[in-house]
């Protein structure tokens, strides 16, 4: 199973951006599905996630309201919408995937056995 980010850019203060995340090797279906961040000098955090099964999303309360994850099966992609941005959006996103149950824990970034290599998002204000 391969994870290939792209879609990150420079934007502006209240901008949108749309990442997308491509997996090889499986079907997209049997995995639970999530994006990750990592602002310059700080921990490895949870953004959001789509569970395997059901297709329920959960997110940071960081990014609740502004940010969207969705998959499309038939692309075999998850993507991560992204509105109103603000400068502490800040980082480098790592879209990461688990065919396995992660419950409650979905935030953990332990759960997640594939990721991807990372993009850039950079807000300026």
């Amino acid at each position: 199973v391969q994870l290939q980010a792209f879609g990150g850019g420079l934007v502006q203060t209240e901008d949108s951006l749309k990442l997308s995340c491509a997996l090889s090797g499986r079907p997209i279906s049997g995995y639970t599905l999530a994006w990750f961040r990592q602002g310059p000098a700080e921990e490895r955090e949870f953004v959001a996630t789509i569970r395997r099964a059901t297709g329920i999303t959960s997110y940071a309360d960081s990014v609740k309201g502004r940010f969207t994850i969705s998959r499309d099966n038939a692309k075999n992609t998850v993507y991560l919408q992204m509105n109103s941005m603000k400068p502490e959006d800040t980082a480098v996103y790592y879209c990461a995937a688990t065919p396995s149950y992660v419950g409650g824990n979905y935030y953990t970034r332990y759960q997640y056995e594939y990721w991807g290599q990372g993009t850039q998002v950079t807000i300026s204000s």
